[in-house]
């Protein structure tokens, strides 16, 4: 039973992040434009941002987040006040105009990764790329090409197999590459799940401690869970159309917080569309990497 944990009412809720040392979840509104933060002790808050934030990543330095937003990566510094301080790290040069990234995370050793999509996503343009970047890059070199809507990033416990996926319904296919810890390199690319006759395309992941890869089932209301070896194992509900990415969290990581969409239209059907939810999974997950500075 999913559990409304805030009835934020996001445009787009995206990239969930449980910051263990705070015991607080992260996560955005990326037409927003905005940084929402949430825990039961301290209740919502949020910051509004200059540019539409896409994915988030945790810093050693208290309130200091890299973040994936319109023209490159960012530092943001989330500040006392409510205001945000921005340092542009590095820029990105887009396929096409009108692009913003999507999803991301840090791999196991605190790189960063993140994908790149075009705003009209129905135009299904294959200019999306994935960047890798990590201390001390200025550039930032597309490391994977040819996606619409890059999505399901996620790294396996011991950070060898590196997942993802293209949301877009002329795609919706999740992939698995080797992955070189070392270089932070992935080679061997196959098809982990074709979601083409599973309910819901494939949006933002998460992994938990037995290796299985969560996704967002987005337009299906549902949260499936496949073991390593692709087997769809269970499929969670909740009371939206649109969930867009989860993380684990709580104080046992044993928790999965789900993000959702709200899109426009009726919405007496699913009026919670926007929200953020609880569920119990029956697994704990592995805390997300920050970012190695």
């Amino acid at each position: 039973m999913a559990e409304l944990i805030l009835d934020a009412r996001n445009g787009t809720g995206e990239s969930p992040v449980w910051h263990v040392g705070e015991q607080t979840l992260y996560w955005v509104d990326i037409p927003g434009k905005a940084i929402h933060r949430w825990s039961p002790s301290q209740g919502h808050r949020h910051w509004a941002t200059a540019e539409m934030p896409a994915c988030i990543a945790a810093t050693a330095t208290p309130g200091r987040w890299l973040a994936g937003m319109e023209t490159g990566l960012f530092a943001l510094q989330l500040q006392d006040d409510g205001q945000v301080r921005a340092e542009r790290l590095a820029a990105v040069q887009h396929g096409a105009p009108a692009m913003r990234f999507n999803d991301g995370r840090c791999d196991r050793q605190g790189r960063f990764w993140a994908g790149t999509m075009c705003l009209d996503m129905a135009a299904a343009i294959r200019a999306g790329a994935w960047y890798r970047y990590g201390t001390g890059d200025t550039a930032l070199p597309a490391q994977l090409t040819d996606f619409i809507v890059p999505n399901g990033l996620a790294f396996s416990p011991d950070g060898r197999t590196m997942y993802l996926s293209d949301s877009h319904p002329q795609v919706q296919s999740i992939w698995a590459f080797d992955y070189d810890t070392a270089s932070g390199t992935p080679s061997n690319r196959r098809l982990f799940v074709d979601m083409t006759a599973l309910p819901g395309r494939p949006d933002g992941a998460a992994i938990d401690v037995d290796g299985c890869y969560w996704i967002c089932g987005n337009d299906a209301g549902l949260v499936h869970r496949f073991t390593p070896n692709g087997r769809l194992d269970k499929s969670l509900a909740v009371p939206v159309k649109k969930p867009a990415m989860c993380a684990f969290g709580g104080p046992r990581l044993d928790t999965l917080y789900v993000t959702s969409i709200r899109p426009g239209g009726d919405l007496s059907d699913q009026p919670l569309a926007g929200g953020v939810f609880a569920l119990t999974p029956g697994t704990q997950g592995i805390a997300e990497p920050a970012f190695a500075t």
